[in-house]
């Protein structure tokens, strides 16, 4: 009994030690942004001073893939590390009257987080279920507050949504009131719906702010916050003070209000100290919306957008800073979302569970450049979960279905993207040999994916 208050004591020390040694995360998911969105990935339209300071205190990613092109598979493949097709999640987007989620008996990065003493939360765009058997809340978040899906769905069946197009999108742009009074999109906290429809003015800057007051609730135990923000998808809003009246400008100033909102987190982390101690991610779930022009986003130097496998669907912009994390470096290896969950289990020095084959590798050397490429390729899906390529080096290989009068043919492409980085220059015919053995590999891979997937959550 005499020991008793020296063994507390000793197990309060190492509580906190650990406390202290183990870093936070944040990992900043926008929605639709183009590779050249970023003043730091080149753009001269729009300022980013924030997010560039991401980059110019880390680390650029100029090879970041994303798994989909679109905007389901893409973040079940982020939360799992694995391609959407293992998990039951390949075939589109969900919608309000989908009957269908991510299963939680995945193992979500959230998950690895919260066994280890994390606090967790998800501040933003969910689209992996609305159902409350699959939200957040049962994905390893301690809690949520967003949109459930894309804000540009209406709550309950999707029914009732406005014009579309980019014309559509000027209409509503010009009247901000548009946002409560022709959409039924819905808030949730947790698993209720709190707000409908949801003033999307100000949905950007109140999933940053729920971010600060968590930081300021956890800042002295380790904490993971994953804030996919519903911007730049359409219909595009911002809060009226910020807002520039011409629809014009739109994308640009909702791009700006978002590096905005990143520097308020940003200054909460220095004023909290805690910058040295955390992760800070900066990507997006897939290409531009080109369609919708003034209201999308730019692929830059890149071939195409969202819901395409050409580059400029599935490479988007990243950027990192954190411990070990060189200052005002880049990256030029291949890497990708499915790639987070075994890097982050690698730094927080827990190994992932046995038995729940994921796609991901560690890319922790990635980040601080001290350790070599560990991905040597990267498997190609098309929006519906359709296997259509893959990148081995700088070799790329598309085989892409195309529909004839009479019959569907194959398209086949194959870029050097080291000299190609727009695939303007097929060399299929004058690369037999690697076209042959790139589609092989896909094959092969794809049936190893097909034969082992697991079963997405359905509704009874």
């Amino acid at each position: 009994m005499r020991l008793l208050p020296y063994i507390l004591y000793f197990a309060f020390y190492l509580t906190n030690l650990w406390c202290e040694i183990k870093p936070n995360f944040i990992l900043i998911f926008t929605d639709d942004q183009g590779y050249g969105d970023l003043s730091c990935f080149g753009s001269t339209t729009i300022k980013t001073p924030n997010i560039d300071r991401i980059a110019r205190e880390g680390r650029k990613f100029t090879s970041f893939m994303v798994a989909s092109p679109v905007c389901t598979p893409s973040r079940a493949a982020l939360l799992t590390g694995c391609y959407p097709k293992r998990v039951g999640m390949h075939q589109h987007v969900l919608f309000p009257s989908s009957k269908k989620g991510l299963h939680p008996k995945e193992y979500t990065m959230a998950d690895h987080f919260k066994s280890l003493g994390y606090a967790t939360a998800c501040f933003g765009k969910w689209h992996l279920g609305h159902h409350q058997q699959v939200l957040p809340t049962s994905n390893g978040f301690d809690t949520y507050f967003g949109i459930p899906y894309s804000n540009d769905m209406n709550h309950p069946d999707n029914k009732g949504r406005p014009p579309g197009g980019h014309a559509g999108m000027d209409v509503l742009w010009t009247d901000p009131e548009s946002t409560l009074t022709k959409w039924k999109t819905p808030l949730y906290e947790n698993e209720k719906i709190i707000e409908l429809p949801v003033d999307q003015r100000t949905i950007t800057r109140r999933c940053t702010q729920k971010s600060i007051d968590f930081i300021k609730a956890n800042h002295k135990k380790p904490f993971f916050i994953y804030i996919p923000h519903s911007m730049p998808h359409i219909p595009l809003y911002v809060p009226d003070e910020v807002r520039d009246p011409d629809p014009r400008n739109a994308y640009f100033n909702t791009i700006e209000h978002i590096d905005s909102e990143v520097g308020r987190l940003l200054d909460t982390l220095d004023k909290l100290k805690l910058t040295g101690k955390t992760y800070v991610i900066y990507t997006t779930d897939n290409g531009p919306w080109l369609s919708f022009r003034h209201h999308g986003g730019s692929a830059g130097l890149l071939r195409d957008g969202k819901g395409t496998t050409f580059e400029g669907g599935q490479r988007v912009p990243c950027v990192m800073r954190g411990p070990g994390i060189m200052a005002g470096t880049e990256c030029d290896q291949l890497m990708g979302t499915i790639d987070l969950l075994p890097t982050f289990a690698s730094i927080t020095e827990k190994a992932l569970p046995q038995g729940k084959k994921i796609d991901g590798v560690d890319a922790s050397g990635l980040l601080t450049g001290k350790g070599s490429p560990p991905r040597s390729e990267f498997i190609h899906y098309s929006s519906r979960g359709m296997v259509e390529g893959i990148r081995q080096g700088n070799w790329k290989l598309l085989i892409k279905k195309k529909k004839g009068k009479s019959a569907i043919t194959n398209e086949v492409l194959l870029f050097d993207l080291k000299n190609d980085l727009g695939e303007t220059n097929n060399l299929a015919s004058q690369k037999p040999g690697i076209v042959e053995k790139l589609t092989k590999r896909m094959i092969l891979v794809d049936d190893e994916i097909t034969a082992n997937s697991r079963s997405p959550w359905i509704m009874p």
